[in-house]
């Protein structure tokens, strides 16, 4: 097995701190009546010991395919980034042109920002401002050649804006199925700012929300002074071990704790005879489903708010994806939502289905 090297510091000092086997890919949802057995492929995570860039040890290439449907709780996100980057004074004032690089997840800041001045330009020039749009620069293999590409877009005086899920929060709160294939580079704020002054930007700005446990907005341009509320993330993440392989594998150790936990509740329900559903087809379900080896038995489905993943079913698994409304009609005794952020939203979206029934799968 060869040793892996940094995907943007190209030096191999690193480790693997995370290693979940072998996994289908979260992005492809096979149709409910291919029983076959689905493609697997190595999932594991490699912290640069130089850089601090937490990766895919592997090079599998999965395509991507578009089929979700953004939650409210990103879109929200997203508004109050554009308000926090507005109100810290570190756009170009006066308005001026903004390009956005797009992502899997869908998403725009670019509607956001002309309410600021700034009217959008496709890819292939330069703007004031230059948006990474919903996590999408994780997606590239080659972070190096992505970010300088971004940067290299960004006008003389204009401002790059990159938005990511913080290692630090993924640690925090044992996310070990924020793991998946496709998903390139998992960043910390203390990583990210060393990239970016290697590429020549200083970071003007930084902002934490509280989505996915924590999401950092950074700013960054041609020189200007590090803010104090960078110093704090920093300082904050620092504390959190973002850069101590030891620390980051202490993710390992959660995969065991999730895993065994949920089997034995689901089990607990079908000795039961609860009926039990899940809610949100999404990536990081995946991986958690696999390893719990669930089947229909245990879990009867998985609803869905996009139209694109009905009539398929959860990769590696029997379990079929399902509209919202069928998940209704079944009368469930228990709901498990597979990402926290959407439980407000569902239990508003869906009153039929009694709000204590809506569990948080962990």
């Amino acid at each position: 097995m060869l040793n892996p090297t940094c995907r943007f510091c190209g030096k191999d000092d690193g480790r693997i701190v995370l290693d979940l086997g072998h996994q289908p890919s979260s992005e492809l949802f096979p149709e409910v009546g291919d029983a076959g057995a689905d493609p697997v492929y190595p999932l594991r995570m490699w912290l640069c010991a130089r850089c601090g860039l937490a990766q895919l040890a592997d090079d599998t290439v999965v395509p991507e395919e578009v089929l979700g449907r953004e939650p409210a709780a990103l879109t929200e996100q997203r508004r109050a980034a554009i308000a926090a980057v507005a109100a810290a004074g570190v756009l170009p004032p006066g308005g001026g042109t903004a390009m956005e690089f797009p992502s899997p997840h869908g998403g725009t800041w670019l509607d956001g920002l002309a309410g600021h001045g700034f009217a959008a330009v496709p890819l292939g020039r330069r703007a004031d401002v230059v948006v990474d749009a919903c996590f999408g620069v994780m997606h590239e293999a080659d972070q190096q050649a992505a970010l300088r590409t971004r940067v290299d877009a960004v006008a003389p005086d204009g401002t790059l804006v990159l938005m990511f899920h913080s290692l630090a929060a993924i640690m925090d709160g044992g996310q070990w199925n924020a793991l998946r294939l496709g998903h390139y580079a998992y960043y910390s704020t203390p990583g990210m700012v060393g990239m970016l002054a290697e590429l020549g930007m200083t970071v003007t700005s930084a902002h934490r929300f509280p989505l996915y446990g924590g999401t950092v907005v950074l700013t960054a341009s041609r020189g200007g002074a590090q803010p104090p509320a960078l110093d704090e993330l920093l300082t904050a993440e620092r504390a959190t071990g973002v850069t101590d392989a030891d620390a980051v594998g202490a993710l390992g150790e959660a995969v065991g704790r999730t895993v065994t936990a949920l089997r034995a509740r689901l089990e607990e329900h079908r000795a039961a005879g609860r009926r039990v559903y899940g809610y949100a087809a999404a990536s990081r379900a995946v991986s958690l489903l696999c390893l719990v080896g669930a089947d229909r038995t245990l879990l009867a489905g998985v609803a869905d708010a996009s139209p694109a993943k009905l009539g398929r079913r959860m990769p590696g698994t029997d379990v079929p994806v399902i509209a919202p409304e069928e998940l209704v009609a079944a009368e469930p005794d228990v709901v498990l939502v597979f990402v926290s952020d959407v439980l407000d939203e569902v239990r508003r979206a869906l009153p039929q289905i009694p709000a204590d029934r809506w569990v948080d799968a962990g």
